[in-house]
C-alpha cells in the first residue's frame, strides 16, 4: 500500500518540475515563487518534524537546531569552495555559480524525497489512518519538491537535461524510500536531525541564492506576492495533512 501511494508523490513531483520548465518567460516569478516554497517548507513543515522528532538538546540547544545552523554553514562553504575553484580556474559561468552547487543542492532534494517515501511506509506500519495522513502531506509538497528540484538545477547554469535527470531521480525517490521500509525503518531520532540539517541547506538556497535572484533583474511586487504564496501554499498543505 505504501508503494502504491507513493506513485502519487513520483507523479506530483514530474508535475512540479514540468511547470517550472514551462514558464521559463516568468524566470524571475518562477524564482520568487521557488523561493517562498522552500521556506515554507523549511519553515512550516521541516524545522517542526526535525524538533519533535530529534528531541535531545545539546549543551541547552535542540540538537535539530545546532544541526539547522551546520546545514546554512554547510551550504555557505560548499558553495563558496566551488566558486573559488571555479574562478580560479578562469570558469565564471553563470555570473560566478558553480554547476557543481545546483547538483549537490538537488542531490539533497533528492535524498530528502527518498526520506519522505520512509515517512509514508513507517506510518503505514503504525496505521492505515496515519499512513494515508502522512501520504497527502508527502504528495502534496512534492509538487513543491519538484519545481524546486529542477529550478535549482536549472539555476546554477547546469545544462536542461542534467536538471530533467536529476528531476526524475527526484520523482523515484519517493517510491524507493517506501520500498526500503519493507525491509527497515530509521530511527525518529536520526531522521529529526537528519530534516534539520537538510532545512539549513535549503534555508540558505532560497534566502542567500534564489530570492536575490528572482529580485536583481525584475524587483517587481508581482515576484513578492508569488513568495508569499509559494509560503502561503505549504502552510495550507501543512494545515490540511494536520
Amino acid at each position: 500500500m505504501a508503494v502504491l501511494v507513493a506513485l502519487g508523490a513520483f507523479l506530483m513531483t514530474l508535475a512540479g518540475g514540468w511547470t517550472a520548465q514551462r514558464v521559463t518567460d516568468r524566470r524571475h516569478l518562477v524564482l520568487g515563487l521557488a523561493g517562498g516554497l522552500m521556506l515554507g517548507v523549511v519553515g512550516l513543515d521541516l524545522l517542526p518534524e526535525a524538533l519533535q522528532a530529534a528531541g535531545e538538546e545539546v549543551f541547552g540547544v535542540p540538537a535539530a537546531l545546532l544541526l539547522f545552523v551546520a546545514g546554512f554553514l554547510l551550504a555557505h562553504l560548499v558553495e563558496r569552495l566551488l566558486a573559488h575553484r571555479q574562478a580560479a580556474h578562469g570558469g565564471e559561468e553563470d555570473g560566478g555559480r558553480a554547476p557543481e552547487v545546483g547538483l549537490t543542492a538537488a542531490a539533497a532534494m533528492v535524498g530528502h524525497s527518498a526520506m519522505d517515501g520512509v515517512a509514508i511506509g513507517a506510518a503505514f506500519q503504525v496505521g492505515g489512518g496515519m499512513g494515508l495522513a502522512v501520504a497527502l502531506a508527502v504528495v502534496a509538497h512534492d509538487f513543491a519538491d519538484g519545481f524546486n528540484t529542477y529550478t535549482i538545477t536549472s539555476l546554477y547554469g547546469n545544462a536542461r537535461h542534467k536538471a530533467i535527470m536529476m528531476l526524475v531521480a527526484d520523482a523515484c525517490a519517493p517510491v524507493v524510500g517506501a520500498a526500503s521500509t519493507l525491509f527497515f525503518t530509521i530511527p525518529e531520532q536520526a531522521l529529526g536531525c537528519y530534516l534539520g540539517l537538510f532545512g539549513g541547506v535549503l534555508l540558505y538556497l532560497a534566502a542567500a541564492e534564489i530570492l536575490p535572484e528572482a529580485h536583481h533583474e525584475h524587483p517587481a511586487r508581482s515576484t513578492l506576492l508569488c513568495t508569499v504564496a509559494g509560503v502561503g501554499f505549504i502552510w495550507l498543505v501543512v494545515g490540511i495533512a494536520g
